[in-house]
This record gives C-alpha cells, structure tokens and sequence, in this order.
C-alpha cells in the first residue's frame, strides 16, 4: 500500500462568503450542499425553488467547481439569467463562463461547433414558427397528395404534429393516435411530407426550433468524440422545472450525465400538467429508478399560502396515487378559510365575482392583485360580459377578449353574412377559409357577388324583443321550481322593430354566391360548393332566423372540419364554439346576439369606468395553465362543475384524472391571502337549462377545510 503524504503548500482554506445554514431553511440547506451524485428535489409550490438552484450553482463554485464547467438548463431564457445575476450578487463574480439557459439556446451553442458533423455548415439559420410553416407548405405544394381530397391538416398543424412526434419520441403513427386521432388515416401521407421537409431543410442550411434539440440529441447519440467531450466538460448538470420536460429532454440529461452523474434536478411532480404538450411525468415520477443511489429531497416550506389554503390543497393532492408523498407547512399568518360559493347559474356567478372584486378593492387589494383561473377560456365567457357592464377593468393574459378570438369572429362572420349580405369583411373572412383563396381571389369574389347581388334585396322590418327567448324562460322556470325554488321571475320588456335589408327570394344568399363559381379558382371550387350548400341549409325557414340555429348549421356544415384541418387545439376551440351557441339560444334574432357581441367587444381593454375610476389597475382573467409559477393575493377558481373541470374529455383514464387533480392544486396554490371556489347549479346546454354536478373536486373537500358561502339573490333577477 502507498503511504499517504501532505505537501505544506502554504495555503489556507477558502472561507465562504455566504453563509448558507443562516440564508436557508434547514430542508433548503440539505439539498444545497447535498454531496456529488444524482439528486431529486421536490420543490413543493412557494417553496422557493429559484432560491434553492441559486444557492447551489453558489455552493458549487465556492467549493471549486469551475463555472465552466457546470451546465444550467431552463425553460425562459428570463429565468436562467435571473438565477445566474442572482448567483453573481451572492458571489461579486462575473458568470460568463457558466453555461446557463433554455435547452433550445444551448442546443445552439453546441450546434454552432459541432453540426458539420451531420452534414450541414455552422452557418445554419434558425428559423421561427412562420418560416418553418411556409417551409412546410411549399413541400405540401410539390407534393402527389391531394389536400382537398383528404382534408389534409394545413401547414401549421403540421408543424405541431411534426414537433410532438419528435419532443415524445413517438412514430408519426402513434402521435397521431395519441394526439391526433382525427389525422389517423394520414399517417403515410404525413410521413412522406415529414422526410420531403426533412431533406429541404437540410439542402437549405436550416432549422426549426426543435432541430435545436433533436439534432444535439443525434450528436451525442453518433459521435462518440462529442458525446465524451460534453459529458467530461459538464461535471455537474442543474435542471429547472424538471416535471415539464419531454422525453427528448430527458434522453438529453441521461446521456450528458453519464459519466460524472452530478445532476441534480428541481420540480414538483405535483405541477405536471402539460402532458397535452408532450411532457413526460415519468421523467420525475421514475427518476430514482433511472439513477442508483440517487438521493430525493423535499422542500415543504411555503412562503406564498396562508396555512388555511395549504391545508386544503395538501388534501386535494393527498388524493393521487402517481406521486411523492408530501405537506406544505405555511410560512404565513393565519387567514380565512377557502370559500366555497354555491351559484344559481354562470350569470350568478359572474355578478358574484365582480360584486366581491370591487369589495375587495374597496377594502385595499389592488384589482391587479386578483385573478379570476379557469379550466378553459369558454369558462369566463359570461364573466366578461359582466365584468364589461360593470365597467370594472380587466386584462386576459391570452390577449384577446372571448369574442376576438379567431375561430369566434370566424362563426360569427357566418351569422353576419346572413344578417347582411352587404358585409364585405365577413364575406372575405368566409372565403379567405377556402384552401386555394387568398387576399386577390377573395377580391375578385367579392367583385363577383356584388355583381350579382343587385336588384335582389329588399329591406324588411324585424320585430326585436328585449325578453330572452319564450322557450328558455319556461325552460328556467321550470327548473327553477322542480329545484324547490319557484319564486324566479322575468323582466317583459316590449318589443322594437328595426329594418335591414335582405333577400327577396328564398335561398337568395346561396344562389347568388352560385352564381359567382366561375371566378373560383379551382383549387377551391369543391369547397366553395359546399360552403354554398351551407348556406343554403342555413335559410332553411326550420332555423327562423334564429342566431343559434344558424350558428349550428354554419359548425356542422362547414366550419368543424376546418377547425380540425387548422388547428391543433381544435378542441377546446369546439367548446368555446359550443359555448357561443349555448349564449346564442337566449337571443331570438341575429341582430340582438351580434349587437351584443359587438358591445361587449367595443369595450376597450384598460377602459377605466365609473366603477375604477380610483385605480389604474385591472383584474386578471387567465387559465390555470397561464397561472402556473405566478401568485395573487386573491384568487376565484370558476366553473367547478363535472364536464368542466375536471374537463370531461380528460377524464378518459386515471392518468389524466391525477393531471386535472394537479392541475386543480395548482389553482389553489397561486392563492395567498383569500381563495373563493365557486359553481353554478344550472347551465344552459344547446339552449335548455341543465342541472349541474359539482365537480369531483368540490365533492372530495372536506366540509371543515372550506365555508360554505350561500348568495341571497334578489327575486327581482332577471335570466
């Protein structure tokens, strides 16, 4: 055996200049200066997370590690640079060195060195989702398949489905099965157009977004030079948000990890809820299974939640089976229970939330300081139009109002076009929807049918009324006193009559645009005969020009297919149409429904009314999805009925019932002070009114976590 023996160098130990058992919480300490090796930490929600991977990028080099040599993988480019200033604050040192960022940016610091290896020029150009579209479309143009024919997904949907095969690791087949399944039948066809973009790229010198990532991944998979040469330079590897990464991430992190398996990974499987994107909840659900003798930490300290809050998300997740068992403890002072508020319907529900805003406002929270989370943006549809009479202030993180969507504006040009047909803009957003038809051919069209349009409209004069619809007021009130609660009544208002004009003759509007098939190109001539046909069953006298019937006929006849051809998230786009024609059943003539649209939608965004007249702030409608990593003083999580949340189309298998269970934590948990949960007992369903279940969630609440909150509506309420 060697005999050991120490040089005096004159050296002495570096002393640290943090001290980290005084800046940290003891189960933040632990993992931080944990020892060499793989390491999980489960970084419960407000726990502190980005504290946590600042303070160990800091441990690391203040005991050495060169800052060259750890790597740091985020989702935002604003969140690695923040951790890494942070870093540079505790340290006083410039961080140039440390590799930190996006996989995507990394992903091009490694290309730019090393991508002639697979046959193209570092001078490669990235390109955005636009150009990769058009890039896509012009292979589609060379192609033999016959779009119209097959009612082939358009360029952009392509892109998507291209983009989830490659992040899932999945055949085209089987994301279309899992993702797609409308597609199903163009696997092959899909296929041929995925190596024609393939090969394209590669003979122009540039990338897609992903290439960032699956041509770094082929790097290391096939060349053994850079592959050994990136895992001995990256001797500790740190990940953020570990429980959204997808499966080509994952691959990405084992293979760079190989060799020295310092990773340590920070997320909370308790927050996976984008599985729909391509994440892969067995990266952090098997991560010990994957690494040996990896250690698993948790961080179980929240700083955000009043211990009310917490108690109750910590029984909301308790019920998943597909997790690590864990309990947030409050940090924070004592406040009221979670309220749970029963709601008569959607509208009862919407005057609820503006009445409580403008109280709480009244009492010191700012408006910027409340959110209103749903499950989806159909949700908040009759929220906004109450929150716009109220002239109370609000921002959509989406950026566009509900009726500014464009899969609403497209139903609704349909409806416009019917009311009247001298609507240039609708009848160019119509046609503009024909394969074949761009900005001229939509001119010329219109050219065309003004043409024909002369000599065949009358005006005629509409009686108006300002009741809703006789079948939905007996409907209600029927419900209402099966219920036990008889004492509903309706506001009668009398009639107006205004005049527009119309077609003399029967089917006038489908006839005229007939006549106009000459000018169509002819890659659009099927489907603008079948766009004819549709208006032609819209005039049908069964609809009697009723706004939600014509909707129905213009969805089933035409414009379901192209949302599915158009739009990845057909979807949820489908139930936001659905909801528009539910809205649609209490208005009796087109005129009323688009007159409300329009009102609602004049409305300007920042508008500041009577009712905010004191503040320049505005309340925040979004998605859960949109809420995840942000915060609120207060927060109304809506529509917490079975169907809508948990969304019934997510509710096919216990796997996406645990996600929707997820995701309702995480709408608990953005709460700090004050968290109102709310539901309506009855909703208007293709016109009727319908009893509604509360959601599984609401009925799996302890009675002692919440209080119940009972609204005393005035008789006097109108429907």
């Amino acid at each position: 055996m060697a005999r050991e023996y120490t040089l005096d160098t004159g050296a002495t130990p570096r002393e640290l200049q943090i001290n980290y058992a005084a800046e940290l919480n003891a189960q933040q300490y632990e993992a931080v200066t944990s020892p060499p090796g793989p390491v999980l930490v489960i970084a419960g929600a407000g726990s502190g997370k980005t504290r946590t991977l600042t303070y160990r990028v800091s441990y690391l080099i203040e005991h050495g590690v060169p800052a060259e040599r750890i790597l740091l993988l985020t989702f935002t480019n604003k969140a690695a640079s923040e951790m890494m200033r942070r870093v540079a604050d505790l340290l006083g040192n410039d961080l140039g060195q440390l590799w930190g960022g996006t996989f995507h940016s990394i992903g091009n610091r490694v290309l730019r060195r090393h991508i002639e290896r697979l046959g193209y020029r570092r001078d490669f150009t990235i390109m955005d989702r636009e150009d990769a579209t058009d890039l896509i479309k012009a292979c589609l143009d060379e192609s033999p398949i016959d779009v119209t024919a097959t009612r082939f997904p358009k360029a952009d949907v392509a892109a998507e489905i291209f983009s989830m095969a490659l992040n899932t690791g999945h055949t085209i087949p089987e994301t279309l099965a899992a993702f797609y399944d409308h597609f199903s039948h163009l696997g092959d066809e899909l296929d041929l157009l995925l190596k024609a973009y393939e090969a394209r790229k590669q003979r122009d010198n540039v990338l897609d977004f992903d290439d960032l990532l699956s041509l770094w991944l082929k790097l290391l998979k096939t060349d053994k030079e850079v592959r050994e040469h990136q895992q001995m330079r990256f001797r500790y590897i740190l990940v953020d948000e570990y429980q959204d990464t997808n499966t080509l991430q994952g691959e990405l992190i084992d293979i760079l990890a190989a060799t020295h398996k310092n990773v340590m990974v920070v997320g909370d499987d308790s927050q996976s809820i984008y599985s729909w994107r391509g994440a892969n909840f067995k990266n952090i659900l098997e991560f010990p299974k994957r690494y040996e003798n990896a250690q698993v930490y948790k961080i179980e300290t929240n700083y955000r939640s009043t211990p009310e809050i917490l108690e109750l998300a910590n029984a909301v997740i308790a019920r998943n089976t597909a997790q690590y068992p864990k309990r947030l403890v409050s940090a924070a002072k004592s406040g009221p229970k979670p309220a749970l508020v029963v709601c008569d319907d959607a509208e009862i529900q919407s005057h609820f939330v503006a009445q409580r805003t403008l109280e709480l406002r009244d009492e010191g929270i700012p408006l910027n300081e409340m959110a209103v989370l749903y499950r989806s943006h159909f949700h908040a549809m009759e929220l906004q139009f109450a929150l716009t009479k109220r002239n109370i202030p609000f921002h959509i993180t989406s950026g566009l109002r509900f009726q500014e969507q464009a899969h609403v504006k497209d139903l609704a040009a349909f409806l416009k076009l019917i009311h009247n047909p001298q609507d240039e803009l609708a009848f160019k957003r119509i046609v503009r929807m024909l394969r074949g038809i761009g900005g001229k051919s939509a001119d010329k069209l219109w050219q065309a049918f003004q043409q024909e349009l002369r000599g065949k409209l009358v005006t005629i004069t509409e009686t108006v009324p300002e009741a809703p619809a006789p079948e939905v007021v007996e409907e209600t009130q029927a419900v209402a006193e099966d219920s036990g609660d008889p004492d509903w009544s309706v506001e009668d208002d009398p009639p107006t009559s205004t005049t527009r004009l119309a077609f003399e003759e029967p089917q006038g509007l489908a006839r005229t645009l007939q006549a106009c098939a000459k000018v169509v190109p002819k890659k659009a001539q099927v489907d603008f005969a079948n766009l004819s046909t549709v208006f032609a069953q819209m005039d049908d006298p069964i609809h009697q020009g009723k706004p939600a019937g014509l909707l129905s006929c213009a969805m089933e006849g035409f414009y379901e297919d192209y949302l599915k051809e158009t739009y990845t998230n057909y979807r949820s786009r489908q139930e936001d149409l659905t909801q528009l024609i539910n809205m649609a059943h209490q208005f009796q003539t087109a005129s009323q429904f688009l007159t409300e649209l329009a009102l609602v939608g004049a409305e300007p965004e920042d508008n500041r009314g009577a009712e905010a007249s004191r503040d320049d702030e505005r309340l925040r409608l979004l998605t859960i999805h949109q809420a995840k990593g942000l915060e609120y003083s207060v927060v109304f999580v809506i529509m917490l009925a079975e169907g809508l949340f948990p969304a019934a189309r997510s509710m096919t298998t216990p796997e996406n019932l645990e996600e929707e269970r997820r995701l309702f934590y995480v709408a608990v948990t953005r709460a700090r002070r004050e968290l109102y949960l709310s539901y309506p007992i009855m909703r208007l369903s293709q016109g009727m009114p319908k009893m509604q279940t509360p959601s599984q969630f609401v009925q799996e609440m302890q009675k002692d976590l919440v209080e119940e909150w009972k609204l005393n509506v005035p008789r006097s309420y109108s429907y």
